[in-house]
């Protein structure tokens, strides 16, 4: 089954900037690392999408919503 090329410049956009992310999350600059690993795993939650396929989907949107809960819930928004 041929992928899309839409799809193959995502996936690959998408692992560039996890590992920029794991990268800034190593040097310890926080929120901007985790901002940026939720950018490459909403990337790779569209590529699934386009894919059609549910585990890379909810993998993904789900630690992405794990992410953004966990910087709002330390930046002190739901105080």
């Amino acid at each position: 089954m041929k992928k899309s090329n839409t799809a193959n410049i995502l996936k690959w956009l998408g692992t560039l900037v996890l590992m920029v992310g794991a990268g800034v999350n190593s040097l310890e600059i926080y929120p901007l690392g985790i901002i940026i690993m939720v950018t490459g795993g909403m990337l790779w939650c569209v590529v699934g999408i386009l894919w059609k396929e549910l585990s890379l989907i909810i993998t993904n949107a789900v630690l992405g919503l794990i992410s953004i809960v966990g910087v709002c819930y330390t930046m002190g928004y739901f105080n």
